[in-house]
């Protein structure tokens, strides 16, 4: 029978441009860890486990990353699973203690990037994302930009054919995070933008200007998972919180039938969703905040829908409405999400994490979502995978 499993601790680092700050990975891992195990109240010798995840670095830096905290003679698990890499290294975390393997265990995830787009470091081998570009090229061919805007911003335009959305539905998405990033000190940007700004930003790709793009970043995250057990035996029942539901999913046929939205993951997230729905018996209309993987303006939109927030066809009325801002249905991405507050790769789900964590413990100051009781968290890696996690506030007695 599996456990219930609790979030006990988080931290993070500010999110940094590459080279801003005079700091390396190691520096990274120990200021998230050691702010995480502080928000626990726990030592050091209490974790049992770690997961350690990374995109850019030799085979071992989780080891050294975590070497940091101190040496204890732990299992310490290297995870790369592209941009869904935090929430993936959460995912195992999470599954050691709900199978009874561990009752205190560590995610924690960093990355040191270089500026500019991502680009591929092996050339010499099959890309991973191959099949991916291939839907991409037999439907629209390949422009002079950035792969991953392309993508992206091809799967926009897909919907602007198919519901009639706009790219000022998508301008008015950059616009909404760039201002909830104001209130976050943990941000690479804390400027507000008009919506006018957001749309005549330099042109990346179709209908993504530079204001609706997520930056590369350094940067780190860490969170700490316990057993009920261990909630009790060290009297946390006030600060933890509970994921009362977590999914992982992989491509399904569909994403190479030809449809970009899909390319992009929708059908991941969407399956991911419904399991974590099905798992916690609580669907999305009681979800009070969310964080989700804004890479783009555009996928926030099309996550709109498979996250079932709103109806298919039907996130640019959602978008209009303001029902994904403070006053409305529920509050997407308080923390600027990828677009404002950056995204390094390793460590972006466990900034989710952290945000949601303090939303339902109430510690979110300036970005406070009112009586917020239920979070949902998705983050997603193409080539390719989608985690998809509830948290409600926990309720041990």
């Amino acid at each position: 029978m599996s456990r219930k499993v609790y979030v006990i601790g988080v931290g993070m680092t500010r999110f940094e441009k590459p080279g801003g700050r005079d700091w390396d990975y190691p520096d990274m891992a120990r200021e998230a860890g050691q702010n995480a195990i502080e928000d626990a109240g726990i030592s050091f010798e209490d974790i049992e486990q770690a997961a350690v995840g990374y995109c850019y670095g030799d085979s071992t830096c989780g080891e050294r990353a975590f070497y940091e905290l101190g040496h204890s003679g732990i299992p310490i698990y290297n995870v790369n699973n592209n941009c869904s890499t935090g929430s993936t290294a959460l995912f195992m975390a999470k599954q050691f203690v709900e199978g009874g393997l561990a009752d205190c265990v560590m995610a924690l995830g960093f990355e040191k990037m270089e500026k500019g787009s991502l680009g591929m470091k092996y050339t010499d081998r099959t890309i991973a994302l191959d099949k991916h570009f291939q839907v991409m090229v037999d439907r629209h061919g390949f422009a002079q930009a950035p792969a991953a805007p392309q993508m992206f911003g091809n799967a926009g335009l897909e919907h602007n054919e198919r519901f009639g959305t706009t790219p000022e539905h998508f301008a008015k998405i950059g616009w909404k995070n760039h201002k909830h990033s104001v209130n976050n000190p943990y941000s690479q940007f804390q400027d507000e933008y008009s919506l006018e700004d957001i749309k005549n930003a330099p042109q990346v790709f179709g209908p993504l200007t530079k204001l609706q793009c997520c930056p590369t970043s350094d940067g780190s995250g860490a969170a700490i998972l316990a057993s009920e057990d261990f909630v009790r035996k060290h009297g946390l029942q006030d600060r933890a919180i509970e994921i009362a539901g977590m999914a992982m999913t992989t491509d399904f046929p569909s994403s190479y039938e030809g449809s970009m939205i899909k390319m992009v993951g929708a059908d991941m997230t969407q399956a991911a969703a419904k399991k974590v729905y099905e798992q916690s018996g609580i669907g999305p209309e009681n979800v009070d905040v969310v964080e989700l993987h804004d890479c783009f303006s555009c996928n926030e939109l099309i996550t709109y829908e498979a996250l079932g927030l709103c109806p298919e066809g039907k996130a640019g009325e959602f978008v209009d409405s303001g029902a994904q801002t403070y006053g409305g249905q529920v509050v997407v991405n308080p923390s600027g999400g990828l677009i404002s507050k950056g995204h390094p790769l390793g460590a972006t789900g466990l900034a989710q994490c952290c945000e949601l964590t303090w939303q339902l413990r109430g510690d979110a100051k300036k970005r406070q979502v009112e009586d917020a009781s239920v979070a949902l968290q998705h983050n997603l890696g193409l080539a390719g995978a989608a985690v998809v996690t509830l948290y409600r506030k926990g309720n041990i007695v």
